[in-house]
């Protein structure tokens, strides 16, 4: 299954359907476009003629059944031909046009006739019915949305390739880290060891303590000292998390939240290792991976 990103942009256009005799049952066109930012949930704006409001229900529904997060601004605009031809009168708008006039006229009297021109742009103005406009629009938002889905199907690619880049990036950094924890734990514990008798000596209790008792304490200090700087439990859980990651994107769908609640657990992982680093080293790989780690919470923000 795919992964999805919630940035993408789609556009449609459609026109009403001819009539029977071969005419156009209005010159217009309907034109469609999403447009989709990244959003915690989904966000619907619509933008449309007073004319096609009727449709929002649908359309809502039509978005919602194939987006489920991202900020996403739907803009519908009717093109009329108004600067093309005259159109040709049809019997039944003319018939339609006449009985209007009559009963106006039986009730005003004085009012004037219709002229050509008038007759002609009413013929104009009300050639198209409704549900002939109505359909137009429903099957350029239905080609729109698919668009909009390939397109952040096509954004959630680079995205993978990018996460999967990072991954293997903090994969190298904490294969970087793990030699040289043995050595920085046995130099801290040395040095710890050193000062140890140099406070003893500098406050005289190495006379008054017995010296057996004075090297089990020191012993049990660097040991648990050598405890609160070891991040190897920190690496393992690191290593954890990224196999995960590793395993949702192989998957795909709808997995944004569950990749930023994991990146959170990298990030913690990145901290304890640099607040326990004891070594110049590590603090360096400490702060590489919060780097890599930063990088891949940018792009996960942008997953569905």
């Amino acid at each position: 299954m795919p992964v999805y990103s919630m940035t993408g942009y789609a556009n449609s256009l459609a026109q009403p359907p001819k009539a029977d005799d071969g005419n156009p049952s209005q010159s217009a066109s309907v034109s469609v476009e999403l447009r989709s930012v990244n959003g915690r949930f989904l966000d619907l704006s619509m933008r449309m003629p007073e004319e096609l409001r009727g449709l929002e229900p649908q359309l809502r529904e039509l978005i919602a059944a194939r987006f489920k997060r991202g900020k996403i601004e739907l803009r519908i605009n009717t093109q009329k031909d108004s600067d093309g031809a005259w159109p040709s009168p049809q019997p039944d708008q003319l018939n339609r046009l006449a009985n209007l006039e009559s009963k106006v006229r039986a009730w005003l009297p004085q009012a004037a006739p219709l002229s050509v021109h008038e007759a002609l742009n009413w013929c104009k103005s009300g050639g198209a019915t409704p549900v002939a406009l109505d359909a137009a629009t429903l099957e350029a938002a239905q080609a729109c949305v698919q668009g909009l889905a390939d397109a952040r199907e096509r954004e959630g690619a680079k995205l993978v390739a990018i996460l999967q880049e990072r991954i293997q990036r903090l994969r190298q950094l904490a294969d970087e880290a793990e030699p040289l924890l043995p050595a920085v734990v046995a130099r801290q514990q040395q040095r710890f060891l050193e000062r140890w008798q140099e406070a003893l000596a500098s406050t005289g209790g190495a006379t008054s303590v017995p010296q057996e008792a004075l090297q089990e304490r020191a012993l049990n200090e660097a040991a648990a000292f050598a405890i609160r700087i070891d991040v190897a439990e920190e690496l393992g859980r690191l290593r954890a998390h990224l196999d995960e990651l590793t395993r949702l994107l192989k998957k795909g769908g709808e997995l944004g939240k569950r990749l930023d609640f994991l990146i959170q657990e990298l990030h913690r992982e990145a901290n304890t290792l640099g607040s326990k680093s004891a070594a110049l080293e590590l603090t360096n790989i400490s702060v590489e991976m919060k780097v890599a780690i930063e990088q891949m919470r940018e792009q996960v923000q942008n997953i569905e």
